[in-house]
């Protein structure tokens, strides 16, 4: 059996008439309220860390302001303490979220934001995982984070089940995080039959052509790939002062598209020849067959990261799959209402998703 097609409208307003808008607003202007996080940081097996950001009714409310000062600039406002995580390990089964940023993101993300307060205002436990070098800490290896990295969500699922084990889970993968979610549920189906359902949101499913596009169209280079570049460069010069000669700092500083930066840093840090071949090994799309988990891929088809022909179809996806193509919506944009609109679309579809399950 292939997958569900969905083309049903995100009712997006006039005054956002085109792709770019909608996602360019929904990023950067969108009103959203913004929820606090107890912060946890995990160590990983290879003498790094994950910080993780939590919100939960097993909590007590997070302060207004940070008790740490190095959190001043992130969502979180204290650390996740031995009691919080006792009360975490010890509470009573309910419904529990762990959402995977897209690149670059983090909890402050608008959609982060927005996802997270719907879903805790109805009762979920909800954490956001931090990919390496995003949660506003440098992380302590010269290595950072990638498309695919399976091993990573493998690892970031089993830590917040492990903190929460009588949640009922569910996943969220933005942008990126949606990719590397999907390519992992693919993989390794039977590893993840206690997750309740997933979602990708705009997930860039086939990285070439993502990446082609993103780097070769003049404005999503001159946007996009420049909006990125101007904090993954800094980021990746800094990691090259504590690891001299490993990263080559001249093209990194040469970089203008995504494929200069990831032939530069990401493909050869992260064991690819080049980044084409880190695009084609991590692109999800060849996937999406063998996911057991019940799944929502959801991508407005005028999403400027990704061209409308690179969707897949249903056939090309397991009968465990929704994919939801709107005409609208840009990417990880979904803005709605009158001026100055909101943010309500996504996570209300994302829920009546997991609750049809």
């Amino acid at each position: 059996m292939s997958a569900h097609l969905d083309l049903s409208p995100c009712p997006t307003p006039a005054w956002l008439p085109e792709r770019q808008s909608q996602t360019l607003f929904g990023a950067l202007l969108a009103p959203t309220n913004r929820i606090r996080f107890f912060r946890e940081r995990v160590e990983t097996p290879d003498g790094d860390f994950i910080d993780f950001d939590w919100s939960s009714p097993a909590l007590p409310r997070a302060p207004k302001r940070a008790r740490d000062p190095a959190l001043t600039q992130t969502a979180a406002t204290d650390w996740l303490d031995n009691t919080g995580s006792q009360a975490l390990e010890h509470a009573n089964a309910g419904p529990a979220l762990i959402l995977l940023h897209g690149l670059e993101g983090s909890s402050k993300s608008r959609y982060a934001q927005s996802i997270a307060q719907y879903f805790r205002h109805t009762g979920w436990t909800v954490v956001v995982a931090h990919f390496r070098g995003c949660s506003g800490f440098a992380n302590r290896l010269a290595r950072a984070y990638h498309s695919g990295d399976s091993a990573e969500i493998r690892f970031m699922l089993a830590s917040v089940r492990a903190k929460f084990p009588k949640g009922d889970w569910h996943a969220v993968g933005i942008s990126l995080g949606g990719n590397a979610l999907l390519k992992y549920l693919g993989e390794s189906p039977n590893e993840v039959t206690w997750l309740k359902a997933a979602a990708a949101i705009s997930a860039p499913l086939d990285l070439v052509a993502a990446g082609n596009h993103l780097s070769d169209d003049g404005f999503n280079r001159e946007v996009y790939s420049r909006h990125f570049l101007r904090t993954l460069r800094p980021k990746v010069l800094k990691k090259a002062q504590r690891f001299p000669g490993v990263i080559d700092t001249l093209r990194i500083q040469q970089a203008r598209s995504l494929r200069d930066f990831d032939n530069a840093y990401t493909a050869p840090m992260h064991g690819f020849a080049d980044a084409l071949d880190y695009w084609t090994q991590c692109s999800s799309k060849r996937w999406l067959a063998h996911i057991c988990t019940p799944t929502l891929v959801l991508n407005a088809r005028n999403d400027p990261f990704l061209p409308e022909g690179a969707l897949p179809g249903p056939e090309f996806s397991s009968s465990q799959i929704e994919l939801h193509q709107p005409a609208q919506g840009g990417h990880v944009g979904f803005v709605t209402g009158v001026w100055p609109g909101n943010l309500g679309w996504l996570p209300r579809r994302i829920e009546r998703f997991f609750t049809s399950r």
